[in-house]
């Protein structure tokens, strides 16, 4: 495997993501079918590691997105503009008046509490971020020398919205990959999306071609073999318990599919509870595993755990820290970042340092 290089040349953002942005009603403590009242919160699974970049790392971001010009729309944008994301790539679609062509996507989703385990109901057909199509970004220009990021970073929530988003993500890697950008990609598969549309079979049709194309690779064992059809041995349906001998398998198997991988992770969770999860990360880098052990934590809203590992893990790569620390930063940025409600990270990077010095919750005032 080869290693990570970050380009030096000045470049407009450290990380553009491309995927769609919903709104997410949170119904706080209480269930998404008895709640009378939602906390609304922006989310996405690309969009929430430039948050988390931005936000805690304060690193330059931006979004390539599509939403429907409507008054949803507006807050969804004004909910990106206070988590510090550059919209300029934004494109904004005309809004029909009542929903019937296009539309914003939503995301009913309760946080789960004990035995009560976190679920998710989402409304998001014919989004308008769902129907962009191969041309519809100015990738020359976005990704060129006249603006330019140094991580590009989509992931496999966004190529399962349609026909046409894998292809725009297609567009977009090559873009990238000519202009010096290091490709970032999180499997993230989400069975809702791919159900209707082929299933697994669709989804490692397309998954395993844009994998070709990426240099840093997410996921953890269920989108490794959704995904990739790479299955993680010796672990029970439960994954009471992970052997890390067979995520290293797991590893070296991705690793020898796909040789253009310069670096591949998979966090580790054994969700004991909701509200209670052993969490870590074990990774691929030059052919050396680096293992950060699982931990228990408890969990205030695990929405986002991952998406935050992944920005912890990119802020490392991007500053030039050693594997080891931005292994470690990516699993205690997940960790605060389960701590708080809503999808996107509200920990600081003093909160992250803390937590890989295995600083206590003693009250700092």
């Amino acid at each position: 495997m080869d290693s990570v290089l970050i380009s030096n040349d000045a470049r407009r953002w450290d990380c553009l993501s491309l995927g769609e942005v919903m709104l997410r009603l949170d119904p706080g403590e209480g269930r998404v079918s008895t709640t009378r009242q939602f906390t609304v919160w922006d989310g996405g699974g690309e969009y929430n590691v430039a948050r988390g970049l931005r936000r805690c790392f304060g690193m330059r971001t931006a979004i390539a997105t599509a939403l429907a010009d409507n008054a949803v729309g507006r807050l969804v944008e004004d909910c990106i503009l206070q988590g510090g994301v550059d919209t300029s790539p934004l494109k904004w679609v005309p809004y029909d008046g009542v929903g019937r062509t296009v539309r914003n996507g939503l995301n009913f989703t309760e946080r789960g509490f004990g035995l009560r385990a976190a679920a998710g109901c989402s409304d998001r057909g014919h989004t308008a971020m769902s129907q962009v199509q191969p041309g519809d970004f100015n990738w020359p220009s976005i990704l060129g020398p006249e603006n330019g990021a140094k991580c590009f970073h989509t992931g496999g929530i966004f190529a399962a919205l349609s026909e046409s988003t894998a292809l725009v993500a297609v567009e977009a890697m090559d873009a990238a990959r000519g202009n010096g950008t290091l490709v970032s990609y999180d499997l993230n598969y989400r069975d809702s999306l791919w159900k209707s549309i082929g299933g697994k079979a669709k989804a490692q049709e397309v998954n395993r071609k844009l994998v070709r194309k990426v240099d840093l690779l997410l996921g953890n064992e269920e989108d490794f073999s959704a995904m990739l059809g790479v299955s993680l041995n010796d672990v029970s349906d439960d994954f009471a318990e992970l052997p890390i001998a067979a995520y290293e398998e797991m590893l070296r198997a991705v690793a020898a599919a796909y040789p253009n991988l310069r670096l591949i992770a998979s966090t580790l969770r054994t969700a004991h509870t909701a509200s209670r999860n052993a969490w870590g990360a074990i990774a691929l880098y030059e052919d050396k595993i680096v293992h950060v052990p699982q931990s228990k934590i408890d969990i205030l809203d695990r929405v986002g755990g991952g998406d935050s590992f992944a920005s912890g893990l990119l802020y490392g790569l991007l500053t030039g820290k050693p594997i080891e620390w931005a292994v470690r930063c990516g699993v205690a940025h997940g960790a605060l970042a389960m701590t708080t409600p809503g999808d996107t990270s509200m920990a600081t990077l003093a909160e992250v340092e803390r937590a890989m010095q295995g600083g206590s919750a003693r009250i700092a005032r």
